[in-house]
């Protein structure tokens, strides 16, 4: 049993990451826990990937490492993410590519509890309706027996459902005392803020596992030295290029999108 820093969807935000690990190194935890999505939309994959794994950081793959190694292609990708994605590959070295393709899917941790980042069966799946966590936890309890906790990503937003008796419920994103007998879905949000608009902060959990208790924290980062970096490298796309692919995908498909010019 242990205290855990559970982060998700960095997507390269370097800036965000080490406010975040900050966080994390205050609260001293014991472990350091991350759901995918560890690069895509910002700067720094690479040092991103580095500063993980200098922590040694139990890491799953997202959509977005999955798609910037080449094992996922662009079919379900919105234009502003491909057009990131097409520039990670560019960046990605070899051994940091190695790596984040030899992430597993899903992590069981004390026997217990699993990391995985979208639905338990769909990595792209965005689990945001009652409905979705009622089919996910049926594929968590054939998929993964015994298992009534499961930390995912992939929304961007912190949020927990409790499944009793065939419902699902969403509790306070605050602190939440986990009570046996249920089955959980917990999102920690999200390290990367480039997509939000409400607020600006590298968002986290803290899971006490001894406690069963989950905690959600936010810390503000230099959004405004992420950005420019992103501007600065060529992934944010402009309104041509948008357009652009607009066009591709719908004359030849995702697919050739994926091997046309960046």
């Amino acid at each position: 049993m242990a205290l855990y820093g559970i982060l998700g969807d960095i997507h390269g935000n370097r800036e965000a990451l080490a406010s975040a690990l900050t966080r994390l190194e205050d609260a001293r935890v014991d472990r350091i826990l991350c759901v995918g999505d560890i690069v895509g939309y910002n700067a720094d994959p690479e040092e991103c990937v580095a500063m993980l794994r200098e922590r040694e950081a139990i890491c799953i793959a997202g959509n977005h490492d999955r798609i910037g190694v080449g094992t996922l292609g662009f079919e379900r990708c919105s234009n502003k993410a491909m057009h990131s994605l097409k520039r990670t590959r560019r960046a990605l070295t070899l051994g940091t590519a190695q790596w984040l393709r030899a992430l597993p899917s899903h992590r069981i941790l004390e026997d217990r509890f699993l990391l995985t980042h979208g639905g338990v069966r769909d990595i792209q799946q965005y689990m945001t309706r009652p409905r979705h966590f009622l089919e996910n936890a049926a594929y968590l309890e054939r998929d993964f027996p015994g298992i009534r906790l499961c930390f995912f990503g992939h929304t961007h937003e912190q949020r927990v459902f409790e499944i009793e008796a065939g419902e699902a419920c969403e509790l306070d994103a605050g602190n939440v005392a986990l009570r046996p007998g249920r089955t959980y879905f917990v999102n920690p949000g999200s390290v990367d803020a480039s997509r939000k608009r409400a607020h600006k902060f590298a968002e986290l959990a803290l899971f006490d596992s001894h406690s069963m208790t989950v905690r959600f924290a936010r810390t503000p980062y230099d959004e405004r030295s992420t950005e420019e970096r992103a501007r600065e490298h060529g992934y944010r796309i402009d309104h041509w290029r948008d357009r652009l692919y607009d066009v591709q995908r719908r004359v030849v498909g995702p697919r050739h999108v994926e091997s046309g010019t960046h």
